[in-house]
């Protein structure tokens, strides 16, 4: 679900960011002298998913950088910080504690976003709220002016069952986590990583176990998992002979999931959430790879391989 807030008059410009995102697990202060900012302003958003916009600070727009006698705008001319920032709220009206995952986007009156930011927050209590802030960063010169904030997106998930935070180690030693993964002419990857964060060398031999889950959490029906890359597409090491694979402490091992999102006759399948075990009997992660299987009803996986160094740097899931 997504949901717009439209803020008159148009107060500033954002920067054109890639995607980064930021954690936290309690109460947060919206920053020095926000609730008394005359730039603040207080946004009235009925949420969703239990998130919602409180409010935005937005300062004028400082003047563009003028060039240089070598025709350039050198780095050192422009502000350190837009001090642009929205205010939000988390609110678990359910049983169970969650972990949230929320996309913030910042856009113009036509909708075209210029910034956007991830923020995740774990472990929101039943009937708690949790508050927080994103901050948009540098202000380039002739950067478009920012006309509304919505929350794009946002997933949650039990918070004994959620990706485990950079640099966190599990009781199990195990670290599961998703990327953000690649797409080319419909063909969609995204990588699965098993980390060895515990003292104990850890053996997964074969293929990670895999439930595929709706919005509500609850097993989907009719899509086929099919080990390696399934007919799908054409990748030889995805095909290749499982064999066991023994992490040290330190040391990692990745799979993927491969899948095209055609859709041609019947109901297109979407499956937000992806229940993960690294093999029979370990514990659950629940990773939101948001898999758009289109009509196809299958899903290739690559068995765990000993994961190299230019694989880890792929970017993972808040």
């Amino acid at each position: 679900m997504r949901r717009s807030v439209t803020l008159l008059p148009v107060l500033a410009a954002v920067l054109l960011l890639p995607a980064c995102g930021s954690e936290h697990g309690g109460t947060r202060s919206a920053g020095p002298g926000a609730a008394t900012s005359p730039y603040r302003t207080r946004v009235d958003d009925p949420g969703t998913d239990g998130v919602r916009i409180t409010a935005v600070t937005i300062p004028p727009a400082s003047p563009s950088p003028s060039p240089s006698r070598d025709h350039l705008v050198h780095a050192d001319s422009l502000p350190a910080d837009s001090g642009v920032f929205a205010e939000y709220e988390v609110t678990n009206d359910g049983t169970e504690a969650m972990t949230y995952t929320v996309l913030i986007d910042f856009t113009t009156g036509t909708g075209e976003v210029m910034s956007n930011k991830w923020e995740t927050v774990r472990d929101v209590g039943p009937g708690r709220t949790v508050r927080g802030t994103v901050r948009m960063g540098v202000l380039p010169p002739g950067a478009s002016p920012v006309a509304r904030v919505k929350v794009a997106e946002v997933t949650k998930v039990p918070a004994d069952e959620a990706p485990p935070a950079a640099g966190a180690c599990p009781p199990s030693g195990i670290r599961v986590t998703a990327d953000r993964g690649d797409a080319a002419m419909g063909l969609r990857v995204v990588g699965l990583h098993l980390e060895n964060c515990g003292t104990r060398d850890y053996t997964v031999d074969g293929y990670p176990r895999l439930e595929l889950l709706d919005e509500s959490r609850e097993p989907i029906e009719g899509v086929r998992i099919l080990r390696g890359s399934g007919g799908i597409t054409t990748l030889p090491e995805w095909d290749e002979r499982p064999r066991p694979v023994t992490l040290k402490p330190g040391e990692s091992a990745v799979s993927g999931l491969v899948w095209r999102n055609t859709t041609q006759f019947g109901t297109p399948v979407d499956v937000p959430y992806v229940r993960v075990r690294a093999k029979a009997g370990a514990d659950p992660v629940t990773v939101t790879p948001h898999l758009d299987l289109g009509t196809t009803g299958k899903l290739g996986v690559r068995p765990w391989h000993r994961e190299q160094r230019e694989q880890s740097e792929q970017p993972q899931q808040p």
